[in-house]
């Protein structure tokens, strides 16, 4: 952002990537939006509402009650029953500088403009649904190596940038490198570690994961 402050996150390898947007504020930044390249993305409103949720059948479009406003299947998707209901291109400013543009499964694009510069990350990716798969999904989201090291690292990056303020702010206090990282740091550790458990992983990452966030 102008300020300074990280916005977009993009991961890229060969075919797989993972895109995260956060707010505009220099700490305990929240997650705006996710987009992954197994088809499964959230954008979220500021108050950390979900507002788009998409999978590799569709999406819903949600208020920010929790209502869902609209429901669209992609037109690659092959369902056993239920309506058939197209997308209606969709345009949303998750902030001042970010928009999300969403034309189709593939055409889905994450926009940054500030200070008369542009960039443009495309984060739409085709999956084809067979008949087959259709009564087996959704299935239950599990993160791959790439991203549980990228979840990692940036709860270590933030309680290194906490731990940076505490020397700053106080730096006569002798014991300020032994007080407690902030309540959701400690939250976002808990889950990383959770997600450990369900993902689909070696036991030597899992231990580097835990390594790190425990660090």
């Amino acid at each position: 952002y102008p300020s300074g402050n990280l916005a977009i996150i993009f991961v890229r390898e060969e075919k797989r990537f993972l895109c995260i947007v956060q707010e505009d504020k220099p700490s305990n930044a929240g997650v705006q939006a996710v987009f992954r390249s197994d088809g499964r993305s959230t954008c979220c409103y500021p108050n950390g509402a979900v507002w788009i949720n998409m999978n590799i059948q569709g999406g819903q479009y949600l208020d920010q009650a929790g209502s869902r406003v609209r429901r669209w299947m992609w037109p690659s998707s092959v369902m056993s029953s239920g309506p058939q209901v197209p997308l209606s291109p969709i345009f949303i400013s998750l902030n001042r500088h970010v928009g999300v543009r969403i034309l189709g499964q593939d055409k889905i694009a994450v926009t940054f403009l500030a200070m008369g510069q542009q960039a443009k990350f495309n984060v739409g990716i085709k999956v084809q649904v067979s008949g087959v798969d259709a009564g087996r999904l959704p299935a239950p989201a599990r993160l791959g190596q790439d991203e549980l090291l990228l979840l990692a690292r940036r709860v270590r990056l933030l309680r290194l940038f906490d731990r940076l303020r505490g020397c700053l702010n106080f730096p006569s206090n002798e014991h300020w490198d032994k007080m407690e990282p902030p309540a959701f740091l400690t939250t976002q550790a808990s889950r990383i570690l959770q997600l450990c458990t369900v993902s689909d992983i070696s036991d030597e990452l899992r231990s580097l994961v835990r390594a790190i966030v425990n660090a």
